[in-house]
């Protein structure tokens, strides 16, 4: 596969598209630059939902041009990549944290490498980022994480061999919180739980108003671009504080996800401004999801409310993310905040060499498409602070 063959001639100049065989069971679609010259350091980009490698072109370049071999992969799941089952009732296990974690690490060494030299996860990408930076520092030697704080991983209770503590049971919190909800007037439903449904995919592969229009509605409604975008810190996980968030967050019960942000839908001219997305390049979007559907991206929600890969996870219980690490969000994102306190353990538990915590301005929760050049700039300052542009990685 060649670039000219991917993206319909909207990938920016030097950015290819190729296939990386037999990686952790996988053959790995990958967008990346820099790839003509031996030695670089290598920057690895993990998307989120319901991205692709693809939403990571206007950032590619930015580091390729500072001297990095820069490689942003279809992940398991998503766009190109094949390998994985695409059934609702397909075996979760190959979608965990762990797994995808494995996928990354595989990635990496399938490209001749012994480390990165920049990891950057958005999204989704993000706890799979910072999982890399748990299991394998070594590997994974710094980290950013974008747009979704990573809290630590689940822990075990401590100290209880003498109380007489209730019997663990996880996910019991995300069940009272979706029972509250639905209890609100109007009843309302928490975005992740839809999308664990089994009627989730088929609504957003085939939506009432197309899939292009539900996509420019999606992207718009998540971006700087809407202006209802207001997002502050919810005081707690309750029904209450959860329903301050807009509805493509906590939905009203019983809609779609694409009849919630059809109420959202931008005007022709807000779509001719919106230069960072582009209806040329949303088409790749289209493109793709018309191929695949959705259910392969759709199954990371339904590892996160798995009772036995949430414990699995347990193995990191008490560990911290010790690599120097960076947190990047958007200021018109209310993804910083979705999970109340995430915020705050990823700055003061979770994490033992954060330099801090960045907001852009002008940027919603598509980041690296909103506002990459900001974006660039941070993230090689980073580097430069932490040291991670000596190429020896390879």
């Amino acid at each position: 596969m060649t670039a000219s063959s991917y993206g319909a001639g909207t990938l920016p100049k030097g950015v290819r598209s190729r296939m990386i065989q037999g990686v952790n069971g996988l053959d790995v679609h990958i967008l990346e630059a820099g790839y003509d010259s031996p030695g670089r350091p290598l920057a690895l980009l993990l998307h989120g939902f319901p991205d692709l490698a693809y939403g990571w072109r206007h950032l590619i370049p930015i580091l390729a041009d500072a001297g990095y071999h820069v490689v942003a992969p279809d992940q398991r799941g998503f766009g190109r990549t094949t390998g994985w089952g695409d059934g609702y009732d397909a075996p979760l296990a190959p979608f965990s944290l762990l797994n995808l974690t494995r996928d990354a690490l595989g990635l990496v060494s399938a490209l001749g490498y012994r480390r990165t030299a920049m990891l950057v996860g958005h999204d989704l990408g993000s706890p799979v980022a910072a999982y890399c930076a748990l299991a394998r520092p070594d590997v994974f030697p710094s980290v950013v994480l974008m747009s979704a704080p990573f809290p630590g991983p689940p822990a075990f209770p401590f100290n209880i061999a003498y109380s007489e503590a209730s019997p663990d049971q996880p996910n019991t919190d995300s069940q009272k919180l979706a029972a509250a909800l639905a209890a609100l007037d109007p009843p309302r439903m928490y975005y992740q739980h839809y999308l664990s449904t089994s009627g989730a995919n088929e609504d957003m592969w085939h939506p009432p108003q197309g899939l292009h229009a539900f996509l420019r509605a999606f992207f718009y409604v998540k971006s700087a671009d809407w202006p209802g975008n207001k997002p502050h810190p919810l005081q707690a996980r309750t029904a209450t504080e959860f329903s301050k968030m807009p509805t493509y967050y906590v939905m009203d019960l019983g809609k779609t996800m694409p009849e919630t942000v059809a109420a959202f839908e931008p005007s022709v001219a807000e779509i001719q401004a919106c230069k960072w997305l582009t209806e040329p390049e949303l088409g790749v979007y289209t493109q793709e999801y018309y191929r695949t559907g959705f259910q392969g991206a759709l199954q990371a929600y339904r590892v996160l409310s798995d009772p036995e890969l949430n414990a699995e996870l347990r193995l990191f219980s008490g560990k911290t993310i010790d690599v120097p690490s960076l947190f990047i969000g958007g200021k018109s994102d209310w993804g910083t905040y979705a999970a109340p306190g995430a915020l705050d353990a990823m700055r003061t538990k979770a994490t033992t060499g954060m330099s801090g915590v960045e907001l852009i301005d002008g940027a919603g929760h598509w980041i690296q498409q909103e506002q990459p050049a900001r974006l660039g700039t941070m993230l090689l300052a980073f580097a430069r602070e932490v040291g991670a542009t000596d190429p020896t990685g390879r």
